[in-house]
């Protein structure tokens, strides 16, 4: 049962409070992770005080969805106790099942909500910008569902400050309901959209962020400084991305920054992985850290790390940047 090491921050500027560690399912919920092995994760994380569970209409063209709809229904949480995500923009092949158009976003929806087994998503966001349809569209769109009750936060994914921004103007000069959240990566070598670009934004919408992929996919985890293990996911079908980007110039480079933090998170006296999580969760902005774990005993390795993070201290983190010499510069402005 939870223990009190988990803390809750609130999202942006809403009144909903998630974990500093939440869990979402792509790559592993249908794909690797059956039912069963769901179940046992989600149960887990729940009881060390998970509250948030994130997933998408595109990860594994919805058997991810299906996946964590099942296992939560066998698991008989109060609805009360926990939020549930989804997102729109990659949905079938044909023209009307993809995008941001009110159609699409509408449909994403309701397929979401019997796929998840609830009846109303905690979180919604738009997964991608969508450059065919009007924002306006798009805004009317989330605003509708949220009238309707069907969702309650709506947000976005990766979209640039200029486009959250006029998302968030048209709310405003039409009295609709804004974008509350952004997903997008954060990790220790990719800091640019958080750290710098959505500066001014934190304060103008009181955007919150869900931050994916800490670890980068695993890199971070020091598991490929000798090699590829046969059972990561570089060796998954349609991650092969995931390879040619670890053997590229900069992906070598990376490899031996990922070796230099290995040496001082041991100073430390943590694990390299353990030092990417809590790096991450050292950034206010940070709303929630996303863990993905295709074994249970992952996703206890890596929770176990919130009771190190006095570790973190400031002179940790100049050396952290000291080490991969990435940190963005401030702008002007700032």
């Amino acid at each position: 049962m939870w223990d009190g090491t988990m803390e809750y921050r609130r999202l942006g500027r809403t009144g909903i409070k998630v974990s500093e560690f939440s869990f979402g399912s792509w790559v592993t919920f249908g794909k690797q992770v059956g039912v069963e092995d769901a179940a046992n994760m989600l149960a887990y994380a729940y009881d060390q005080g998970v509250n948030f569970f994130d997933n998408a209409e595109a990860y594994e063209a919805g058997n991810s969805e299906k996946v964590m709809g099942e296992a939560i229904s066998r698991l008989g949480w109060s609805r009360d106790s926990y939020a549930v995500s989804s997102k729109v923009f990659w949905g079938g092949g044909r023209p009307m099942q993809k995008g941001l158009s009110r159609k699409h976003v509408t449909d994403a929806c309701h397929a979401a909500l019997r796929r998840l087994r609830v009846d109303y998503l905690d979180l919604y966001f738009c997964h991608r910008p969508d450059i065919d349809t009007p924002v306006e569209e798009t805004v009317w769109a989330m605003h509708n569902l949220v009238s309707q009750g069907k969702v309650l936060y709506w947000g976005t994914s990766e979209w640039s400050a200029q486009q959250l921004t006029e998302a968030w103007g048209v709310a405003r000069s039409q009295n609709l309901t804004p974008p509350s959240m952004e997903q997008p990566q954060y990790n220790l070598f990719v800091r640019e959209k958080v750290e710098r670009e959505y500066l001014a934004l934190y304060e103008l919408m009181g955007l919150g962020t869900t931050i994916w992929s800490p670890l980068y996919s695993g890199l971070l985890t020091g598991k490929y400084n000798e090699g590829v293990p046969a059972d990561s996911r570089m060796n998954l079908p349609g991650y092969e991305w995931l390879k040619t980007r670890a053997q590229s110039p900069e992906g070598r480079k990376q490899l031996d920054d990922v070796k230099k933090l290995a040496t001082f998170a041991g100073q430390l006296g943590l694990p390299v992985h353990h030092l990417a999580l809590l790096w991450c969760l050292a950034n206010p902005r940070v709303s929630t850290v996303i863990l993905g774990a295709s074994k249970r005993s992952q996703l206890e390795d890596n929770l176990s790390s919130l009771e190190h993070k006095h570790k973190i201290t400031p002179e940790a983190l100049q050396t952290i940047d000291k080490i991969l010499d990435n940190k963005p510069p401030a702008p002007e402005s700032f």
